[in-house]
């Protein structure tokens, strides 16, 4: 991922602090650039600040995942579930259970 695309994304998520999506993007092209740390802190920020946002425990997840930090990620992806089912969102509900049972 290219250094000017992740500082846009950066510059668009302080124009739109409210809008999930950005920073969800942005979380994502840094896990792409292989810069895992900023992207963890990106999505720890995104749930912290938009917790509705349920694509968010997913990616969140399984970047745990891929780190080794499964009891994090259970964390993450069981939160996840219950947001997706208060919100009704049941295809999201049913990839996070499917990342749940991999997780345990």
């Amino acid at each position: 991922m290219s250094t000017e695309r992740i500082e846009a994304m950066k510059q668009f998520c302080e124009q739109y602090p409210d809008n999930p999506f950005p920073r969800y993007a942005l979380a994502l092209d840094l896990k792409n650039a292989g810069r895992h740390d900023e992207s963890l802190e990106t999505f720890s920020r995104l749930r912290g600040h938009l917790p509705e946002y349920v694509p968010t425990y997913l990616q969140y997840g399984m970047l745990l995942e891929e780190l080794g930090r499964l009891d994090e990620a259970r964390e993450v992806v069981q939160e996840g579930i219950a947001r997706a089912q208060a919100t009704g969102d049941n295809h999201a509900r049913g990839e996070l259970e499917g990342l749940l049972d991999k997780l345990t």
